[in-house]
């Protein structure tokens, strides 16, 4: 965010109250967004089938809940808390998008058209208030709170479209999983060779990882009966939490993919320069 930006919000009210909360976009940060996706959903598939769905939602949204009060509680970018909420919101989201398909018998090209509408609304109302869909401007409770609804629509998206493909249209987990991470590839493409726009290559990216990370854990997990490497959920949610709790280890110890531009309320510091991958910065 520049010098400019920081003092146009402030003109219109938006006064920076926070650091940035959110981390830079680096190579980290999407393997351990693409393996939080797989994890989510290999944890609740494992724990609906132990708890039942109704406890398991109740859980899962109880941990959310937990989860995201102690990210607000913070005032700037904690490694643990972010990543935190993250499993969290892949954990929910993917339990609610499983639930509102095997309780309500809703088709999953209608959850995918669904919450793509949802999505959708949630992004005009951000932009309409904010004027931006930049996370490097995650500075004040609302666009923080739109930062997280935002998340949340894109994982049950995610997670329904991700389950069209796969058993809907009888892609298969595989071939889905090869097939999203063609598609996952396009924006950082578009945005490097095309000059795409950095904030909707990064939201395109954000939501194509969901059904990228759930596909592979889902073949991973599944029977062989069901063309999958028979693994377990079980097991798929232990080796994925254990990798994602090592690579937000490295993060915290190294500091690396620490917050975008640290906002205050003095104003913004310069952006480090570097990392990989899309940066959202318009």
């Amino acid at each position: 965010m520049s010098t400019a930006e920081y003092h146009h919000d402030a003109r219109l009210g938006r006064g920076a109250q926070l650091a940035n909360k959110v981390p830079q976009i680096t190579a980290v940060f999407w393997i351990t967004k693409i393996l939080t996706t797989g994890m989510g959903e290999s944890a609740s598939d494992y724990f609906t089938h132990v708890l039942g769905r109704g406890l398991a939602i109740s859980l899962g949204g109880a941990g959310l809940a937990v989860a995201l009060v102690l990210q607000y509680s913070v005032r700037r970018y904690v490694v643990w808390t972010y990543w935190l909420a993250i499993v969290m919101v892949s954990v929910f989201g993917t339990m609610t998008a499983d639930g509102l398909h095997r309780l309500l018998d809703v088709p999953f090209w209608a959850s995918t058209a669904f919450y793509g509408f949802a999505l959708a609304v949630i992004f005009i109302a951000w932009y309409s208030i904010e004027e931006t869909l930049s996370i490097h401007t995650i500075y004040t409770r609302r666009r923080e709170t739109f930062y997280w609804a935002t998340v949340l629509a894109t994982f049950a998206l995610g997670t329904a479209a991700g389950d069209w493909t796969a058993t809907t249209l009888r892609i298969g987990y595989l071939a889905s999983g090869i097939m999203f991470a063609v598609i996952f590839a396009i924006p950082a493409v578009a945005h490097w060779r095309f000059g795409l726009n950095a904030t909707l290559a990064f939201w395109f990216a954000y939501v194509i990882t969901r059904p990228f990370g759930a596909s592979f854990a889902d073949w991973f997990a599944a029977s062989p009966k069901r063309h999958g490497l028979g693994l377990g959920t079980g097991l798929v949610t232990l080796v994925s939490t254990i990798i994602i709790a090592g690579l937000v280890g490295y993060l915290a110890i190294t500091h690396k993919a620490t917050a975008n531009d640290d906002i205050t309320a003095h104003g913004p510091t310069p952006a480090p320069v570097g990392g990989a991958g899309l940066h959202a910065d318009n």
